[in-house]
């Protein structure tokens, strides 16, 4: 490794909730900044270590789930199975990093373990698997199935009249698959007003930018037409993304899709927009640099 990991325990609570006593939110925005920070050095450091992994998606998707893990979704650290806790899903589950980073900082497994990633009997694999890591809803990675499986999460929670929330995280070029849009059709049919579905939308993807690929555009439109409320947002503002998971909260009737415009790389100059750093690890000297750059 680089540099030292940072340990840092925490759990979030929802509303009602009472906070355990080494609970912790982050109310500041200077406190969900610094922490957005601090998962972007996870994720170069753990993907310097493996030389191997994703670092770009990871990267631009800091900022969404930060406000997730630290100001939006209802779990409790010491019941990981609580049947009322919101869900998550990540869908574009290449960008592992970033999602064992957040599960570090909030203490589901230690900071230390990070270094583990892709490592052989590591719980850290190169895409999530709820059989080896603790605090996950499934198991991502072949892309284009998060979304309805966050469908059937949303309705098990109608069926049982509970009230948690479904968030899936997609990648923008994962929406090129056709089962996205099948998923697209059956949320909005069945009326599935506690899904949030966010895309990242960085406009890149392993074989280039999207619009030379298969070009998305509108996608925004697209959503709407399949029946969706759609929100969009920088996905890198603060601000911008709680205001848009607020505002899907109060949607009734119809699913909500945040398109969270955000920059491959984010935050590493000479990694952002860049194709390369879609599934190329930094070398150490790139680590180095990088790691100065987020000091």
């Amino acid at each position: 490794m680089y540099s030292g990991f940072v340990c840092a325990m925490s759990e979030k609570i929802g509303p009602g909730e009472t906070a355990p006593a080494e609970g912790r939110r982050l109310d500041s925005l200077l406190d969900l900044q610094a922490m957005a920070k601090t998962l972007r050095r996870h994720i170069i450091e753990m993907t310097a270590s493996a030389s191997s992994g994703h670092p770009g998606g990871s990267l631009s998707s800091v900022e969404i789930l930060t406000a997730l893990y630290f100001r939006v979704l209802r779990y409790r650290l010491q019941d990981l199975e609580w049947p009322d806790r919101d869900r998550f899903i990540l869908s574009k589950g290449h960008a592992a990093p970033l999602l064992y980073s957040v599960l570090a900082e909030v203490g589901v497994v230690s900071t230390e373990e990070l270094c583990t990633l892709r490592k052989i009997d590591s719980r850290l694999q190169g895409h999530p698997d709820v059989n080896c890591t603790p605090g996950l809803e499934t198991t991502s990675g072949s892309l284009g199935q998060g979304l309805s499986f966050g469908i059937g999460a949303a309705l098990a929670a109608r069926l049982d009249a509970r009230g948690y929330r479904v968030y899936v995280l997609l990648g923008d070029g994962e929406c090129d698959e056709g089962q996205v849009w099948e998923a697209a059709m059956a949320a909005a049919h069945f009326k599935l007003d506690n899904l949030v579905g966010i895309v990242d939308h960085n406009g890149l993807q392993i074989d280039g930018w999207n619009r030379d690929v298969m070009n998305l555009e509108p996608l925004a439109d697209k959503w709407r037409s399949f029946g969706w409320r759609v929100i969009e947002i920088d996905g890198h503002d603060f601000p911008q993304i709680l205001a848009a998971f607020e505002q899907a909260e109060k949607v009734k009737g119809q699913p909500s899709m945040i398109i969270a415009r955000t920059v491959k790389g984010k935050g590493v100059s000479f990694m952002e927009n860049q194709v390369d750093f879609h599934g190329k690890a930094p070398t150490r000297e790139e680590a180095e640099r990088a790691l100065k750059e987020l000091a």
